[in-house]
Parts: structure tokens; C-alpha cells; sequence
């Protein structure tokens, strides 16, 4: 797992994928921190992760669109496939190199927070709920998004398979305040930006994060279980 996990880490610096999503990421989120807090000369940073968090569906298509497609693409899968590592650790490892790109970038919005405490106040203890609803979202989207990857015959179908998945969800989360009550409960529990609510209130939700790690581990498990299909089948 630790050797999947360091190639795939490897791959991402070696070629521009990891500077191109943490890039993207990066230029939008300090647009959003000049008009939100600079512009505004606010120390609100949960509005702020709140409003970064729609940059996930951006982010993780490019991180997770190489992960297990490319490998079919090339036709190195089978190899990979009849390796001394079990498909878990397989995945396992491709999810962790994700989770340390996603991670690496988190870190980098840091110097918001410094610039903010330059000029302001910034409460620690709100902040760290904040980031922990943050990663736990980006973590979820990472999930699903590796399980498109999982699909796809080429890293370009599974950045759109994920994007379109992405869209989808975020459509869902609109439709939400439109739609009957009862089916916009429905839509509010599933939906990964109101589970994301309580955190940007600085409010510990052990349900969200329940709701999160959930989300996660189904996502895993069918990309576990799609990639040994496809190996039993020799496609």
C-alpha cells in the first residue's frame, strides 16, 4: 500500500496534475479571500471554508481522474492487478496519495488564516471544527470521485464522469429548498454541503462526521468491488 501510495504521490509532482489542482484551487480561493475578507476587511473564515468548500467539486475530478483509469488506459492495470498488494491496499494507496495532495493544499490556505489574525481576530477553537467539516467534505468527494475513476477507460471520461457526478450533487443540495418538504428532508440528510452546516457554525457534529466517514467507505468498497469485477472478467 505504502509503495502504491509513494508512486502515485510521485506522479502527481513529476507531472502537472497536482500543481493544476492545487493551483485552481488555490487562485480561486484567494479571489474569494480578497472580495470576502480583504474587500470587506471581515475575520469571517467560516463563511469563507464555507464558501471554499464548493471548490471540492472543481478539485477532486483532477486529482482522482488518473488514479485507476489511466492504469486501464495503458493496460497496466493487469499488472498492477496480479501484484503481491491486495486490491484494498491498492485503493487504499490511491486514496491516501489523493488525501495527501487534498491535505497538502488545506495547509496551504493557512496563510489566510495568518493574514487574518495580522488585522483581526481569529478563535481558534471555531476554526479548527471549521477545517475538520473542510476535510472531512473533500474527503467524501475524493471517494466518490475515485470510484467514477473507477469506471472510466480513460482519465479524461473520469474527470467528466466525476465532474457530472459532482454537478449532480450540487444540484441535488439546490433542489432541496425547492421541492416538498418530506423529499427535501430526504435530499438535506444524503446532501454533503448541509452535513457540512454544523461545522461552519463551529458546531461538532459526530452525526455528519458519521454521515461523512460513511460516504467515504461505501465509495471505497465499491471501488473495490468494481475493479475485482473487472479483474474476474479479464476486461
Amino acid at each position: 500500500m505504502i509503495a502504491i501510495m509513494r508512486r502515485e504521490i510521485q506522479g502527481y509532482f513529476y507531472t502537472a496534475t497536482g500543481y493544476v489542482a492545487m493551483g485552481i484551487f488555490l487562485i480561486i480561493a484567494s479571489i474569494l479571500f480578497d472580495l470576502q475578507i480583504l474587500a470587506s476587511r471581515s475575520g469571517d473564515l467560516l463563511t469563507f471554508l464555507g464558501q471554499l468548500s464548493y471548490l471540492w467539486m472543481l478539485f477532486s475530478p483532477i486529482v482522482t481522474m488518473r488514479l485507476t483509469s489511466e492504469d486501464r488506459q495503458k493496460q497496466t492495470d493487469r499488472l498492477l492487478l496480479s501484484s503481491p498488494v491486495s486490491l484494498t491496499g491498492i485503493v487504499a494507496g490511491k486514496y491516501l496519495a489523493a488525501l495527501f495532495v487534498l491535505l497538502l493544499t488545506v495547509l496551504s490556505t493557512f496563510v489566510y488564516i495568518l493574514i487574518t489574525a495580522m488585522y483581526g481576530t481569529v478563535y481558534p477553537g471555531e476554526l479548527m471544527v471549521g477545517y475538520l467539516g473542510f476535510v472531512l467534505q473533500g474527503m467524501a468527494f475524493l471517494a466518490i470521485d475515485l470510484f467514477m475513476s473507477s469506471l472510466a477507460a480513460s482519465p479524461v471520461t473520469a474527470a467528466l464522469l466525476a465532474l457530472g457526478m459532482n454537478f449532480v450533487l450540487w444540484f441535488l443540495d439546490l433542489l432541496s429548498m425547492t421541492v416538498p418538504a418530506g423529499i427535501g428532508r430526504v435530499l438535506d440528510f444524503i446532501s454533503l454541503y448541509t452535513r457540512n452546516e454544523p461545522f461552519l457554525m463551529g458546531q461538532l457534529s459526530f452525526a455528519s462526521m458519521i454521515f461523512d466517514l460513511s460516504v467515504i467507505v461505501l465509495n471505497l468498497v465499491l471501488t473495490i468491488y468494481f475493479m475485482d469485477r473487472r479483474r474476474r472478467k479479464g476486461i
